[in-house]
């Protein structure tokens, strides 16, 4: 098989079929993969290795370990593809395949295709963009059009709860190459099937808070006990009342209490701030731990969990960006970029100053709900965008 002369240019005309990727991402799909169930992560990453090494990658198994709590997470998928410069610093994809739906979501959210729309737990964040690239790796290997620099693909499993178990890894790999490339969802932009990329991410911290109260007979007497569940909920109202536009604050979890007729002892909840400035963020987590409870009767301990740095982006990265314009511009759309809040793996690596692009994955909607969907029309053009970067960077 000759080697084009313009690997791009042959890249931006390779024949992706919608139908075709559907087809080949409904099965990761249905494969449930909440994060916190490791045996269903490593079934989905037993998938994508299989889809992977059919395409030609060497596959290395890493074996999970125990996330902050204790619970066993699941295993990492890491891909190489051969190239002709060996062991060059590459390109590295990275992305995650757990989600934040539990098993027997698919009862409520099934794989369907409805109009423009298809839907599915983990569809847009982000199995759709993980199997994109695959896709694009997969039809420039048939064509026999070479990727700039080598590829590795890395596939992680606790993203959805930021990576605790896996940063240490995704930051070693990610020092081994030149560039990444992040599949997250895509930003809307002013092309409905292009849209627009990431090129910084904000600044978020992970808490945890637990409120002691005092156990009484909630029935015979109420009087003598000291409810945590009441202490937590005038928490969380302080704690979502600090939010400015320099920084949210939101509690997304409290679980309290063991019994209905006694006064709570215990209540535990997860905080979560985020921040477009890294000084913002620490003005915010001091914040946080300098909670106090607000009766003496009560205790109130505040943790702090997993951080993300802000990534705010470099020369190299809005290079990065400048090529993707460039590919949006053969491809007969404007493509825009733009720092995002959500966080993703690409702030460790964009943090690093590793040249990083983010949101290259499916244009989505819905993410971590049960209307979670992505647009089918944006299949086809962002899976060339992809294509075209792995000819170029």
């Amino acid at each position: 098989m000759n080697t084009p002369s313009d690997p791009l240019a042959a890249a931006l005309t390779l024949p992706f079929e919608t139908d075709a990727i559907l087809e080949g991402l409904r099965p990761w799909v249905e494969c449930e993969s909440p994060t916190f169930d490791a045996a269903a992560v490593n079934r989905m990453m037993d998938l994508a290795a299989r889809d992977l090494a059919l395409t030609g990658a060497r596959i290395e198994r890493i074996p999970g370990r125990p996330g902050p709590t204790g619970v066993m997470l699941g295993g990492c998928v890491r891909a190489r593809f051969p190239h002709p410069d060996g062991e060059k610093p590459g390109i590295l994809v990275l992305a995650h395949l757990d989600t934040v739906h539990p098993v027997g979501t698919l009862a409520a959210l099934p794989f369907r295709r409805d109009g423009g729309r298809c839907y599915g737990p983990g569809i847009g964040d982000m199995k759709g963009g993980t199997f994109l690239a695959l896709e694009a790796i997969r039809q420039m290997v048939r064509a026999g059009i070479p990727a700039s620099r080598p590829i590795t693909v890395l596939l992680t499993p606790d993203e959805e709860i930021g990576s605790p178990s896996t940063r240490d890894l995704i930051e070693a790999e990610a020092r081994r190459h030149a560039v990444v490339l992040v599949p997250e969802p895509g930003r809307p932009g002013r092309s409905p099937v292009l849209g627009d990329l990431v090129t910084g991410r904000y600044a978020i911290a992970r808490f945890g808070l637990r409120t002691t109260g005092r156990p009484s007979h909630a029935g015979a007497s109420p009087g003598e006990g000291r409810s945590a569940i009441r202490e937590m909920c005038r928490q969380v109202l302080a704690i979502e009342a600090m939010t400015t536009e320099a920084c949210t604050f939101s509690v997304g979890v409290v679980h309290g209490g063991q019994w209905v007729n006694c006064v709570a002892t215990h209540c535990d909840a997860e905080a979560l701030t985020m921040a477009r400035r890294q000084q913002d963020l620490d003005a915010a987590v001091e914040r946080m731990l300098g909670l106090r409870a607000s009766t003496p009767d009560v205790a109130l301990a505040v943790r702090r969990g997993v951080t993300r740095p802000v990534w705010e982006p470099s020369e190299a990265d809005l290079g990065l960006y400048e090529k993707a314009r460039h590919i949006g511009q053969r491809l007969g759309a404007g493509i825009g970029h733009g720092s995002a809040g959500g966080g993703s793996d690409g702030n460790f690596t964009g943090a690093l100053g590793i040249p990083t692009l983010d949101g290259l994955g499916v244009i989505s909607a819905g993410h971590h709900t049960l209307g979670e969907h992505l647009e089918v029309d944006s299949l086809v053009p962002r899976a060339k965008l992809l294509a075209g970067l792995l000819a170029s960077v």
